[in-house]
């Protein structure tokens, strides 16, 4: 039995300004602050031994974790953090209101940019605010594009120690681990699109033999959202 803790972070300064994030460096509220505590009392109260924890190159990701890894008294722990587990890169889209995109491009367009497997948003223009930040050639994401860096990092990184019956803790981002949810349960591009990840709730996924899901739960059950839907 090996056991796979993923968890989006806690809500950030942005998540509570409505606005898109992406690859701004933007850290978590305080709200995000004490989600992360509680994940981390969940986690310890499973009393797991892990052999891995993975996070994004992000702060609001490596946040959480660091919380997380305080309450489970493992703070020197080695960390792996991968600009391959980071959030979508939401283009020209970043740092811009939701509410007041939706205003301007209606909501069914913002829907398409937001939850569609295959649209990307408008690419990041020169001129934007925040691209010195971002520093990237990559101009903007689909999902599809999430998965195509998030599938293989798992695979080389990730997954070895899962098929050695070992325990892995990740933090990361909702289009990240949305990739991710899609590999690990099967999930169609058309059912994707359904699935929302709550911010600091921690998924447990524990597998069996031949990587076989044997349960899986979100550990706060107040704050659940499906994973499977119906094709």
């Amino acid at each position: 039995m090996s056991n796979l803790i993923l968890i989006r972070h806690g809500t950030s300064l942005w998540n509570k300004e409505k606005r898109f994030t992406g690859w701004v460096d933007v850290d978590l509220h305080e709200e995000g602050e004490y989600q992360a505590e509680n994940a981390g009392k969940l986690i310890k109260d499973l009393q797991i031994d892990f052999h891995g924890y993975f996070t994004s190159q992000l702060k609001r990701a490596i946040n959480t974790l660091n919380i997380i890894l305080k309450i489970l008294n493992r703070s020197n722990s080695v960390v792996n953090k991968a600009w391959e587990l980071n959030e979508r890169h939401y283009g020209n889209l970043t740092s811009l209101n939701k509410d007041e995109v939706i205003k301007k491009f209606g909501f069914e367009q913002v829907r398409i940019w937001r939850r569609s497997f295959d649209k990307r948003p408008p690419p990041i223009e020169k001129n934007h605010p925040y691209i010195n930040e971002i520093k990237s050639n990559i101009l903007t994401e689909s999902l599809e594009d999430t998965v195509k860096r998030v599938i293989p990092y798992f695979d080389k990184n990730i997954l070895p120690i899962i098929l050695e019956k070992k325990n892995v803790l990740v933090s990361f981002h909702g289009n990240s681990c949305r990739a991710l949810l899609m590999k690990i349960f099967n999930i169609s591009k058309k059912n994707i699109i359904e699935c929302e990840v709550p911010t600091g709730n921690p998924l447990l996924i524990r597998f069996g033999n031949n990587l076989k899901i044997q349960d899986y739960k979100y550990l706060d059950a107040k704050r659940a959202k499906k994973i499977l839907f119906d094709v």
